[in-house]
């Protein structure tokens, strides 16, 4: 089964909480509380994001995190890439020199393409889009916008 990390859902979960009030400073245990996570999972995660520059932080009372950007400037991609690192199904796909059997591999190029409609998915929806309700129908990129 093809997933994401357990991690990366609960990051994602937190960036939609946060998109759906941009303006607004959330701190590590309001989100905590509200979203039912645990609080030591939620600072962790929260340090990831910051260290992404997916979020801004500030420290005392009323403090808190918010958005770096607006909730349609950052992709699922990003939150994605925040936590897990690049997006790529095999190791091939990370590039050259990554797999000891990439010289003779035939499979290599499918995986790569494979690969880049994974993460054109992802970017193509936002926080935004993530954040709306109820869900509105994404456009998905057609195969010749996947291959560019």
């Amino acid at each position: 089964m093809l997933r994401i990390a357990k991690l990366t859902d609960y990051a994602t979960v937190l960036m939609v909480r946060l998109a759906r009030e941009p303006a607004r400073s959330l701190s590590a245990m309001q989100l905590a509380s509200e979203l039912g996570l645990p609080l030591p999972t939620v600072a962790k995660l929260l340090k990831r994001l910051l260290e992404a520059q997916l979020l801004t932080s500030v420290r005392g009372v009323g403090g808190g995190y918010a958005l770096a950007h607006a909730p349609h400037a950052i992709s699922v991609a990003e939150v994605v890439q925040a936590i897990e690192g690049p997006v790529a199904l095999t190791e091939c796909a990370l590039g050259t020199g990554t797999c000891s059997l990439e010289a003779g591999c035939a499979t290599r190029a499918n995986w790569q393409l494979i690969s880049h409609a994974v993460r054109v998915a992802l970017e193509a929806v936002s926080l935004a889009d993530m954040a709306r309700t109820p869900v509105q129908t994404i456009r998905m990129p057609n195969r010749k916008e996947m291959l560019r």
